[in-house]
């Protein structure tokens, strides 16, 4: 009986004595710099987000925030990467919806979000908007509609951001509605398929609003319309896609991820951090200027939304018999 009671009295006190550790290493978090990464290239929306509010919370931790890209795979070679960084607390992912919901969806990828991450907080919402090259002769969606159907199959080309991407979603549904036959040109990010429209090597593209902004103030692009369900604040005067084509609604999402196995308390910091940087009035307006909204969520909003939304896109996917090339 003494024998188990000093067991037991060791055990507890080990026990004690590893949480008061783990609340101790969660107080000093961050002590060193840490890494963030992007799976997008940079200079487009991911890269872009993640330099601003990464500062801010460089600026609240005294800690140096490394912006770390691996683009490629419509975002699944960063998020491979991401998964298998040390769950120490020291690496973090922006995963947006085509990594985190939908990649999985049209292909075998080598990380499963729900088993690999732990889910941080949203950071960010905002509607694709569709462009032309000006020599396309539309400047209305209908008028888009009805060039590529008198140009014939195959005439129109279209960029994406690769599989999974809002902008392969929001193409493939164009055509799935319409009826439009046009080729898909997948980039490793839609910046790389803004400036390739520019350049004349594409026709039209559903794009991120911060890459497409410059060249439409330029002249160098024309917009059409935008895929949220309604008018966005971001482009006021531009029209929802969904008035000239019912159902074409998608919306691009960003959230924040760590590696599995890092520690609560440690991811709760991080957490409370993270909120108090996306209601930084700064942060909002820098982020309204990339042409998204900036939110926060708990870890499990995230997860729920994550899984309807992946609910969502498998229904569309499987209706609008959406495949990736050389499926």
């Amino acid at each position: 009986m003494k024998r188990l009671l000093v067991f037991v009295f060791g055990l507890t006190g080990a026990l004690l004595a590893g949480s008061f550790a783990t609340e101790a290493l969660a107080q000093a978090y961050p002590s060193k710099p840490v890494k963030l990464i992007v799976t997008y290239p940079p200079g487009g929306s991911s890269d872009l987000m993640a330099r601003v509010f990464g500062q801010k919370l460089g600026e609240i931790w005294g800690q140096t925030v490394i912006i770390e890209s691996k683009p490629g795979a419509a975002g699944s070679i960063g998020m491979e990467y991401a998964a298998r960084q040390p769950n120490d607390g020291y690496s973090f992912v922006v995963g947006n919806i085509g990594p985190a919901a939908v990649n999985p969806l049209l292909s075998k990828v080598p990380y499963d979000v729900e088993r690999d991450f732990v889910a941080i907080s949203l950071i960010a919402t905002g509607p694709n908007v569709l462009i032309v090259h000006p020599g396309v002769p539309a400047r209305s969606l209908r008028e888009l509609t009805d060039y590529a159907k008198s140009a014939g199959a195959g005439k129109l080309n279209y960029g994406t951001s690769g599989p999974g991407s809002i902008s392969h979603l929001a193409g493939a549904m164009y055509l799935n509605l319409t009826g439009v036959k046009a080729t898909e040109v997948p980039y490793k990010g839609g910046i790389l398929g803004v400036q390739d429209l520019v350049a004349g090597h594409i026709q039209y593209i559903f794009s991120d609003s911060l890459p497409a902004m410059q060249f439409i103030k330029a002249g160098r692009a024309r917009a059409l319309c935008l895929t949220g369900a309604e008018r966005s604040p971001i482009m006021p005067d531009l029209p929802p896609c969904a008035e000239a084509v019912p159902g074409l609604v998608a919306v691009n999402w960003w959230g924040v991820y760590m590696p599995a196995g890092v520690p609560k308390a440690i991811t709760d910091k991080f957490h409370a951090d993270l909120v108090r940087v996306m209601r930084d009035e700064e942060v909002k307006r820098k982020f309204a200027d990339l042409g998204v909204e900036a939110v926060y969520s708990t870890p499990e909003q995230l997860v729920s939304f994550m899984k309807s939304e992946t609910a969502k896109y498998a229904k569309l996917i499987k209706d609008a018999g959406i495949k990736v090339e050389g499926q």
